[in-house]
């Protein structure tokens, strides 16, 4: 919403208008309160009615909300550049002739169809004003109540923020490190008390961690982090365990107070065989990446997606590898790729990942965590490091 959005609009004497007096908006109208109490939202994953327009949601929203709105794209940006050029009262009447009976039927029929299947939601607009009470006296008098959260979007995003800082500051975090394909990721899984960076981001943090779906915005995958450092911190969790990660997990960036404490957590470092990891790294990156593929876009399609995720994840690292090696690997690439859809034998990759292991990613990795040597606490095989976690947790 514009930075107009907490002013008072105007109403038709029907009550039908888009706007409506502050007066007309009556608190007595819901049988529940509105609340300040974040934490509780958050903690109990309350649904949440977003009506904010879908290019606000769209920025940033929170993971238990649904887009809702009262103005669309459009009728935000006319009645914000109406306030600009002519004033309050201009931006009134443009409102209540946008406020048509078909689009008030509209809204509250998505609305009520919300709130009747999740009858413990709350509602909220940017700064928890005009939209938040425009949209709660609409409902009330359709028969159908709802609170909503006090300082809206706004002031929830501030908390969440505060939130990732404050835990950072304050609890101890440890890192799991070790060469691709150790399963780090896979590890954190298997403790209660891990922040899965990766899963977050929904990006395995590496050329070749695209994944189907794209990645949240950076409000957004902030937001989910903070919820989660919450939660594991309510769990009494003072612990918390998050995987080795740079400073970008694909396009998100980690929280500046985030990357801080993991630069000075001690570390715990995965040890696997060359063979071991090549298996791993098969299955992740060619199995099941091929078969999520193939359910997406069918097998024809599917397969060519999956072929381009792989070239492009080659083309990411060409520098690194330097002209001749990166021909290299992207020719045997190519040769293992047109026999795999001629047999359906994925095994044919082996040499091709063993390849861009030694060349790119072990050097790189070995010399990272040479870093990282006065921090090193235990190093032990898959197994051995997750009983040593859950012992510490």
């Amino acid at each position: 919403m514009s930075q107009h959005s907490s002013k008072p609009s105007g109403s038709r004497s029907s009550g039908s208008g888009l706007a409506g007096s502050r007066a007309s908006v009556s608190k007595a109208s819901v049988s529940r309160e509105s609340t300040a109490d974040y934490l509780s939202l958050f903690l109990t994953d309350t649904p949440m009615m977003d009506a904010r327009a879908p290019v606000e949601f769209a920025q940033g929203a929170f993971p238990n909300a649904s887009n809702l709105p009262l103005l669309d794209d459009k009728q935000r940006e006319l009645i914000g550049t109406r306030y600009k050029e002519g004033g309050e009262d201009a931006a009134v009447a443009l409102g209540n002739s946008l406020a048509t009976d078909e689009i008030r039927a509209a809204r509250l029929a998505s609305w009520k169809q919300f709130v009747e299947a999740n009858p413990q939601a709350y509602l909220y607009c940017f700064r928890g004003g005009l939209r938040s009470r425009i949209t709660q006296q609409w409902l009330a008098e359709a028969g159908c109540s709802v609170p909503y959260i006090e300082g809206g979007y706004k002031a929830m995003r501030r908390f969440l923020i505060d939130s990732i800082d404050d835990v950072s500051a304050t609890a101890s975090f440890i890192v799991v490190g070790g060469y691709t394909g150790t399963g780090k990721t896979p590890l954190l899984q298997e403790v209660d008390n891990s922040i899965d960076l990766e899963c977050l981001a929904n990006h395995k943090g590496s050329s070749f961690g695209k994944q189907i779906g794209g990645q949240p915005t950076q409000i957004n995958f902030e937001n989910s982090l903070a919820i989660r450092m919450l939660k594991l911190r309510a769990a009494g969790f003072e612990q918390m365990v998050v995987e080795d990660e740079s400073r970008m997990v694909g396009q998100c960036g980690l929280p500046d107070s985030l990357q801080k404490a993991m630069s000075a957590a001690q570390v715990v470092v995965i040890e696997a065989s060359l063979d071991e990891r090549i298996e791993r790294l098969q299955k992740e990156y060619v199995d099941d990446m091929l078969e999520a593929y193939l359910a997406h876009a069918g097998e024809i399609t599917g397969y060519e997606q999956f072929a381009t995720y792989l070239l492009d994840a080659i083309d990411g690292i060409r520098r690194r590898l330097g002209g001749e090696r990166h021909q290299q690997v992207r020719g045997a690439l190519q040769t293992a790729l047109a026999s795999h859809q001629m047999s359906s034998v994925s095994g044919i990759y082996r040499d091709t990942i063993a390849q861009v292991l030694e060349q790119y990613y072990d050097p790189m990795y070995e010399y990272q965590l040479s870093q990282k040597q006065q921090r090193i606490e235990y190093r032990g095989s898959y197994e051995q490091v997750v009983t040593y976690l859950r012992e510490r947790c």
